[in-house]
């Protein structure tokens, strides 16, 4: 036996959390497993169970072979102490697996990794942090998500900046920029795509092979902490995208981490994501449930993080999401009442202990109920983003206006189903890569009519029911689609242009968070009253958004096409006196209108199923939002 490694004697404790673990209901594993610092060395601890036998090796051991680690009968963990080891040294497991192989594996449960393209688990604990932020964690507590604005900033932490020499911009440096910038702006929310440990940065980071580590390409857990807290003293809110449906293959990884199927599914269709060439987490096993719930409380616990998206759901509900062949379920269909389970079980869990985070669904299908409560049968989700939504708002705006009007049920038809779900009403990374061209670049026509056709898109988005998410670089009209290892066109500011369309984004999200009408009644049907929505011909949308007391609604007039309308008749609900209170052909936000419509009386004609009406122009491709100025007839409840 080495100098430094001894003979680890378990109490009770240890052995109740493996019992949990195994039992699928251990959701603190992190505090028992991986590298944990102890008086006198670390104690590691890692879950094999059908390995023949598992060494610890890295830097203090000079990478022999000789600290074999101990066996817990009957709990399939292995274990040892030592007291060599020492903070930022390296390590790995060397497993004999259950076919005599050998395979150097990283720690699942490890807080660190060497910067790529190295691989090891580096010894660390997790900091004692003494948190500033309880002024906005108490909020967080005391306010409903559902009747507050929610409009989310949407950034891959690698790409936001450059330096002038290529390098992206530290955790530290975005504390400084990025925040303010964020706050400015007036966005309520920062979401992160995956930050976890990942070797290609052609992923995104969701092929993650460290699921507890932060990854050591964009700093340290420290870092990352002090960002959150900093975010919640300047009132915003950080969101990370969490990926439990499938990890990344490589052999270091968690891939048949014992020779076995162990994280994975045994059967090799399931197992196997032909469409993402990674491998699918066994959502029916308990220690993989206990694994991933205890990762998805680590990084909300841990970090103080305001939610996670959930990626991929799709993937988890269905046996045949993938491409490929597929097994069909016992009762030959294609649902997999694992994942339906897992996902349920996952989000009721925390709930339980954060009643007040947001668990977004990122679910590309018709799947019912995503976001209804378990007890009812739903999946539990608080939030899915509305992908039908999405499509088909790109899908018009892209088009010719000319035969806008043959396709106008793609605006019209997110009214029939909007209420069914919490929807996020998401533009984000996937819809500006890989030739889909960036937001700007999507819209029709010459370079003037393509930032008048961004300003529509982007209003129409923030007055239709549901909370609100953009992608980085939209809110200047940046024209270059996203490129990961790139940062951002910054440079398009030197364009006047892009420069009033970032001081647009500006007023739009002010605007936004100062309506009521807005976000107060976003997910029931008496919170929108659609006034036209059949007047294909002329591509004319008219609704009324609605807060909580009578006289907080705005009307919101919609001209999807390049064509001024003059003398348009407007139904509304009370006698009395209008404004105009945002144009998106204001000079102001871009446009050539220097001057407002001023304030509009009534008529006592009948319009839309009202009783009064108002005349107004409607700019070509536009967006026209007016509000009661002087009313009468309004109930004082």
């Amino acid at each position: 036996m080495n100098e430094g490694k001894e003979k680890l004697e378990y109490d009770n404790n240890d052995l109740a959390s493996y019992y949990l673990f195994n039992e699928g209901t251990q959701y603190d594993s992190y505090t028992t497993m991986g590298c944990k610092k102890v008086e006198d060395g670390y104690v590691f601890t890692v879950w094999a169970p059908n390995a023949q036998a598992v060494y610890l090796v890295g830097d203090f051991n000079s990478w022999s072979e000789l600290d074999e680690m101990q066996k817990v009968e009957e709990t399939g963990m292995f274990r040892l102490k030592d007291s060599r080891p020492e903070k930022g040294q390296c390590y790995k497991y060397k497993v004999i697996q259950a076919d005599g192989t050998v395979a150097y594996k990283i720690d699942p449960y490890a807080y660190e990794f060497e910067v790529r393209p190295n691989d090891a688990s580096v010894v660390r604990d997790l900091p004692a942090k003494q948190w500033k932020d309880g002024l906005w964690m108490a909020n967080r507590r005391r306010l409903e998500i559902y009747n507050r604005p929610l409009n989310i900033y949407e950034v891959h932490l690698s790409s936001w900046k450059h330096h002038e020499d290529g390098s992206w911009y530290t955790i530290e440096e975005l504390k400084q920029e990025l925040i303010p910038y964020v706050k400015k702006l007036g966005y309520t929310h920062i979401e992160f795509m995956p930050l976890m440990e990942h070797p290609l940065d052609a992923s995104w980071g969701y092929q993650a092979t460290g699921f507890f580590g932060l990854s050591s390409k964009y700093g340290t857990v420290e870092e990352l902490q002090d960002f959150v807290e900093t975010a919640h003293q300047e009132n915003i809110g950080v969101i990370m995208d969490w990926v439990p449906s499938h990890y990344n293959r490589n052999a270091y990884g968690l891939a048949y981490f014992d020779g076995t199927p162990q994280f994975e599914y045994s059967d090799p269709n399931q197992a196997n994501n032909n469409r993402w060439g990674t491998l699918n987490f066994d959502l029916g096993k308990s220690q993989v449930r206990s694994y991933l719930i205890s990762n998805a409380l680590f990084w909300l616990e841990q970090f103080h993080l305001d939610g996670l998206r959930v990626d991929a759901v799709s993937n988890m509900l269905y046996l045949d999401y993938d491409l490929g062949d597929w097994t069909p379920n016992d009762e030959g269909t294609n649902v997999n009442k694992a994942g339906v389970e897992f996902v349920q079980i996952m989000n009721k869990k925390i709930f339980e202990r954060h009643p007040d985070v947001l668990m977004m669904a990122e679910e590309s299908t018709a799947w019912p109920k995503v976001t209804h409560p378990v007890h009812e049968g739903g999946l539990g989700f608080n939030y899915k983003w509305n992908m039908g939504w999405m499509n088909d708002t790109l899908r018009f705006f892209e088009m010719d206006p000319l035969y806008r009007k043959n396709h106008f049920n793609l605006i019209t038809f997110s009214f029939m189903y909007t209420f069914n779900e919490n929807y996020v009403l998401p533009f984000s990374h996937d819809e500006v890569v890989h030739g889909k061209k960036s937001m700007m670049h999507k819209m029709f026509g010459d370079r003037y009519n393509q930032f008048a056709g961004l300003r529509t898109i982007e209003t129409y988005r923030m007055m239709h029911p549901g909370k609100k998410l953009q992608f980085m670089g939209a809110e200047f009209g940046q024209f270059l689609e996203w490129r990961f290892q790139e940062g951002l066109v910054w440079d398009s500011l030197d364009d006047s242009m892009n420069a009033k369309h970032l001081a647009f984004t500006q007023q739009l999200n002010t605007f936004y968070k100062e309506q009521r009408a807005l976000w107060e009644v976003d997910h029931q049907p008496e919170g929108t009253e659609l006034l036209q929505a059949d007047n294909a011909d002329e591509s004319l949308l008219f609704f009324i958004r609605k807060g909580n007391k009578p006289r907080d609604f705005v009307i919101v007039l919609c001209n999807f096409v390049p064509v001024e309308r003059q003398n348009v008749k407007v139904g509304v609900p009370f006698k009395g006196q209008y404004e105009e209170v945002w144009n998106t052909e204001w000079d102001s936000l871009g446009g050539t209108w220097t001057k407002s419509q001023g304030v509009l009386k009534t008529t006592e004609e009948s319009a839309h199923g009202k009783d009064h009406a108002l005349e107004v122009i409607l700019p070509a491709l536009s967006v026209v939002v007016l509000k009661p100025k002087r009313v009468y007839g309004v109930p004082k409840k």
